[in-house]
């Protein structure tokens, strides 16, 4: 979503605008509060699982947690779109942001408390901020388009006046339709917990321009694609395929930290990604499907609209796993 730097002005009006912009040098070099110890760490964007009456599992979701640090998750992003988040209930997010903060053990938890209103965004904010989370990840308020920049900054500003947790923004437009553009960025640049954002458009061109105007903050990717422009530049990754291929995706900055050729290992994430692309792992049904044949544990379902995992789906996702077992 494009805006000039008119709509920046005429949201801030006269000295306060001059000031902002007068200011943007000292900004960039302010040191933000990014949540993590290290800005190239592997988020697994969570499932949210359900059992078969459709109700969230805290057992089953507890034992998630456990899988993904077993296999190398630097942390998880609970209640993204991965997690369903608008299929659940205020009080059920709590639920899940507490189920996930308490099972942490030692991974970096970022919750996105993003709702169309900002009364119940706040509330779930706060709540995070009070249950032990270690960053946001917020939504923009979806359902009316293209919102003016005005409104946008005047939304996050008064989230993050209130809630000083690390704050990233979702630029997930696609499904939100409501874009986080640079001059957003700018306007709230001079909060020192303005940690980054999620770029799940997976525009490389749009990435590249987002890395390289804030290098400062941790501009992670959403989308495999930009995984390698990432890593050589810093960032880190909040995937919903880590699910998954959590120990193939987790090998990858395991390889990348110490300095070692991580391309061999992405290479066999691709592989296996490619194997399993007939079973249609990147939606929720054969995604939770999968997950639970990982982990050799009960099926786990997902709300509608979102469909349930065809017959057709399990057999090739039982014969993908065998093979990218065979991988070694």
């Amino acid at each position: 979503m494009e805006h000039t730097r008119r709509d920046t002005l005429g949201l801030i009006g006269g000295a306060a605008a001059v000031a902002t912009l007068a200011s943007s040098g000292a900004a960039k070099a302010q040191e933000h509060l990014l949540g993590s110890s290290s800005k190239t760490l592997f988020w697994v964007a969570s499932l949210t699982p359900c059992d078969k009456n459709l109700k969230f599992d805290p057992a089953a979701f507890k034992d998630m947690l456990a899988f993904f640090k077993h296999n190398g998750a630097d942390g998880i992003v609970v209640l993204g779109t991965t997690g369903e988040f608008p299929s659940f209930t205020k009080e059920e997010r709590k639920q899940v942001l507490e189920v996930a903060t308490k099972n942490k053990d030692g991974m970096n938890i970022i919750v996105n408390p993003g709702t169309p209103n900002f009364p119940d965004t706040l509330e779930l904010a706060k709540h995070a901020a009070a249950n032990g989370a270690d960053g946001l990840l917020v939504i923009p308020p979806f359902y009316y388009k293209n919102p003016p920049l005005s409104g946008l900054i005047r939304y996050y500003s008064m989230l993050m006046d209130q809630v000083h947790l690390p704050t990233n923004l979702y630029h997930i437009p696609r499904t939100s339709g409501v874009g986080i553009s640079d001059d957003l960025l700018s306007a709230l640049r001079h909060y020192p917990h303005l940690a980054g954002i999620k770029d799940s458009n997976g525009d490389p061109a749009e990435y590249v321009d987002y890395v390289t105007k804030f290098p400062d903050l941790n501009m992670r990717t959403g989308t495999g694609n930009n995984l390698e422009y990432a890593l050589d530049h810093g960032m880190g990754a909040i995937l919903a395929e880590g699910n998954v291929f959590t120990k193939l995706h987790a090998d990858v900055f395991a390889a990348f930290r110490a300095g070692q050729d991580y391309h061999a290992p992405l290479a066999k994430v691709r592989e296996a990604m490619k194997m399993m692309r007939d079973g249609h792992v990147g939606s929720y049904g054969p995604m939770k499907y999968a997950l639970s044949l990982e982990m050799g544990t009960p099926q786990t379902y997902q709300r509608p609209p979102n469909a349930d995992v065809t017959d057709a789906e399990k057999a090739t996702i039982k014969s993908a796993l065998e093979q990218i077992k065979g991988m070694g």
